[in-house]
């Protein structure tokens, strides 16, 4: 069953019909029972919910990664302002993410196997910016990555692209998740900084992140890609070395 999920993972996002491209996708497993579940409300907020609050009879979290092809990367890194094509693959890849998470649900209903899973983003509360769902630190449960400086998931594919989860009432034998290797050149020992010297406010320093500097930032993008809907996006953060791959 993992083996299907996976496959099924790749080949929704290799007919992706719209504008934006992926590389190939990565898909970690993990069990709702894994007590780095319980460590998320220490490590993010006491509020974060587990997998049973998102499906009762949780047995099994899988997580993906949509890497973004190199080209949408390129695009961002030129350039003091968010290139369109950045903003536009975070509204796409948003709505495929719950579009293949809906596919998945269908299909596995199927075989007698429900699922349950929470949308890409806009899944935190407004006042304190704290997501009751972290898809990141999701994958972070299924072994797909390690977190840097940026604050962000790197994984073997680099942190350029976007999370998604799906909660299974199924036991598919996910075993414990493997202890990925350090992404962050930084947090390796070695020389970067390339995401703090990228923010464009100041809100990302090695001391840590001001969340409330870093989304006025987004909403102000938001504000000049209207037209493409809620684009509260930068990315300047996640464009450095570490985008395309893990070190």
């Amino acid at each position: 069953m993992r083996e299907l999920i996976e496959a099924r993972i790749v080949e929704l996002a290799a007919g992706f019909s719209g504008t934006t491209k992926y590389r190939k996708p990565l898909v970690g497993f993990v069990s709702a029972q894994d007590p780095r579940f319980e460590l998320l409300k220490k490590v993010t907020h006491a509020g974060h919910v587990l997998p049973e609050d998102i499906l009762p009879g949780a047995k099994t979290v899988a997580a993906f990664f949509l890497p973004f092809e190199a080209e949408i990367i390129e695009k961002n890194r030129q350039g003091a302002g968010v290139a369109r094509e950045w903003a536009l693959a975070y509204i796409e890849t948003n709505r495929f993410i719950s579009e293949i998470c809906s596919t998945l649900q269908e299909e596995l209903s199927a075989q007698g196997i429900k699922a349950g899973f929470v949308r890409a983003t806009h899944n935190f509360d407004e006042e304190n910016l704290l997501s009751f769902w972290s898809h990141k630190h999701v994958a972070w449960a299924a072994g797909l990555g390690t977190f840097g400086i940026n604050h962000l998931l790197i994984t073997a594919a680099g942190c350029g692209g976007r999370f998604g989860s799906l909660v299974l009432d199924r036991n598919i034998g996910a075993g414990a998740p493997p202890i990925p290797a350090q992404g962050c050149l930084v947090k390796g020992g070695r020389k970067c900084g390339r995401c703090v010297e990228n923010c464009p406010t100041g809100a990302l320093s090695l001391e840590g992140l001001d969340k409330h500097k870093c989304y006025a930032h987004l909403l102000k993008v938001a504000e000049r890609y209207s037209e493409l809907g809620l684009c509260d996006v930068c990315g300047k953060c996640s464009v450095g070395p570490c985008a395309l791959q893990n070190f």
